[in-house]
């Protein structure tokens, strides 16, 4: 694993605002990086990163199924219980899960640790599917990577396969807050993907939803919403109106509700519990389970909700070496012990690993200038050198 430093194309910004990335310098700061790239051997992608992805999903899919059966699990998650009958329905009928990211420390030499999985509403995914294959195609033509350079992306490929499975032939609606300029992106993208695999899309807002007398889900024309992708947290729906329509709703969500069991971050304990000493995983505890005091002095504190890496503390030999700000903790904290990212050029990578229809699908990395990533991070492409 290394860090490279690469030429930009003259005309990168004109580029990736053709393909519809236009939130690659938000409000003016650095984003999207053109000038690096990671470089990784195929045994790392494949031994390292891909099966564990793999075998990490299985367990995840245990977690669940084990859930489902315990309200006691559920309450442990803080989870509200007009949720817990529309998630156990969503995985009795085995609805499809579309997609979802492994955050791994690593660095090149040793197990990949996961940090976390954002399994509801992950990001940077138009970033990883497209954006990053295009910048690896120009950059072998332009002949500033080796030939037979690669990249761990099938991404963008498998989404398509998947949506045409998904929606086997129905039509689909997709949603979001469409102010928010990155999450437009993103739902844009996987509107296109839907579209390639024949699927009859439309958009809307996700203030025009509403509810129908019998719980449909309808759009700002009245339409009943037979499929919905929303990217929007589940945790958050549960708590508003459209939460009370669970329990009834003829409507199947993308993401489907049972994700939600994995949305949280008291799922590393429960993973812990489930696979102690697990080479991918990192010992992990609720804030008050007594045996945390087995990570000593230096650990993770992270609440069972946040993001971006807001109020998580990273606790070193008993000082805090960072701290994220934010309003998240309400519900409780994990501990989890304390994974140190590898440091190149001064900065710190995160990799972020794609599953798409339940299959590890590729790669991409941010990267901060401190050990929590924040929303401040980079976008960094990566490459298979030969």
């Amino acid at each position: 694993m290394r860090r490279l430093a690469i030429p930009p194309r003259e005309n990168w910004t004109a580029l990736l605002e053709a393909s519809g990335f236009v939130f690659h310098s938000p409000g003016g700061q650095r984003y999207w990086v053109e000038d690096a790239c990671y470089a990784f051997t195929l045994e790392q992608i494949e031994r390292d990163i891909e099966a564990p992805t793999a075998e990490l999903h299985a367990l995840c899919r245990e977690v669940v199924d084990r859930a489902v059966r315990d309200g006691a699990v559920l309450e442990r998650l803080r989870i509200p219980q007009v949720a817990w009958d529309p998630i156990a329905a969503s995985w009795a009928r085995a609805d499809a899960a579309l997609y979802g990211r492994f955050d791994f420390a690593y660095a090149g030499d040793g197990p990949a640790k996961l940090l976390e999985f954002n399994a509801d509403t992950p990001t940077a995914l138009f970033e990883t599917g497209y954006v990053q294959w295009a910048w690896l195609e120009d950059a072998l033509t332009r002949g500033a990577v080796p030939a037979g350079t690669d990249q761990f992306n099938s991404v963008h490929d498998r989404l398509v396969a998947a949506f045409g499975l998904l929606a086997a032939g129905a039509p689909m609606h997709f949603t979001c807050m469409a102010e928010v300029a990155e999450d437009r992106g993103t739902v844009a993208y996987l509107e296109d993907c839907a579209s390639q695999a024949g699927v009859t899309t439309r958009f809307v807002d996700l203030k025009g939803i509403g509810i129908a007398s019998d719980g449909c889900f309808v759009d700002d024309e009245d339409t009943r919403i037979g499929l919905l992708f929303k990217l929007y947290p589940w945790e958050w729906i549960f708590g508003e109106e459209y939460g009370k329509a669970l329990y009834r709703t003829p409507t199947r969500f993308v993401e489907p509700p049972w994700k939600a069991v994995l949305s949280t971050k008291g799922l590393l304990p429960l993973l812990w519990d489930l696979a102690p000493g697990h080479p991918n995983l990192l010992p992990a505890f609720f804030d008050d389970d007594p045996r945390k005091a087995e990570l000593g002095d230096s650990y993770a504190r992270k609440p069972l909700y946040s993001r971006e890496g807001a109020n998580v503390t990273l606790v070193e030999a008993g000082a805090v070496v960072a701290s994220g700000e934010g309003g998240y903790g309400a519900e409780g904290h994990v501990v989890q012990a304390l994974a140190r990212l590898p440091v190149f050029d001064g900065r710190y990578p995160v990799i972020g690993s794609w599953l798409v229809a339940g299959e590890p699908a590729g790669i991409n990395l941010r990267e901060d200038a401190t050990p929590i990533t924040t929303d401040a991070a980079w976008f960094m492409p990566h490459v298979i050198m030969p």
